[in-house]
């Protein structure tokens, strides 16, 4: 068996807020966008650095409230760069993890919740 990249799929419910959130706060590009028609429901794709997510405020493509663990390097510079921009909804902080590690945790506008995941980083 070989298998390959795994894509989370997470429910959104409000295009404009989702990318807010994901493309203007958290930096992720669009990659792609697909709806049926014109009013239907949005199905997209973003991507930051390697990790890819799939947006969707189709009923019943996923659950709100899922969480996704990503890897990342880099991670202290990362939160600082989100801070900078005095996102009103978040001010994410880094928290030591006792398996080792630190984490940011951000939830986004429809409850899905992204920890941010990478080691600790020398000074």
């Amino acid at each position: 068996m070989s298998t390959g990249r795994v894509i989370p799929v997470l429910r959104i419910f409000d295009a404009a807020k989702a990318l807010e959130f994901y493309r203007d706060f958290l930096g992720f590009k669009v990659d792609w966008e697909h709806r049926f028609e014109d009013g239907l429901p949005l199905y997209m794709q973003v991507s930051h650095a390697g990790c890819l997510l799939h947006l969707s405020e189709h009923f019943g493509d996923a659950c709100p409230g899922a969480q996704v663990r990503i890897e990342t390097e880099g991670l202290p510079a990362y939160q600082e760069q989100l801070l900078a921009k005095q996102y009103k909804n978040a001010r994410p902080g880094l928290v030591e993890v006792a398996w080792g590690g630190h984490e940011m945790r951000l939830t986004d506008p429809f409850g899905n919740r992204l920890s941010f995941h990478g080691p600790m980083e020398e000074s």
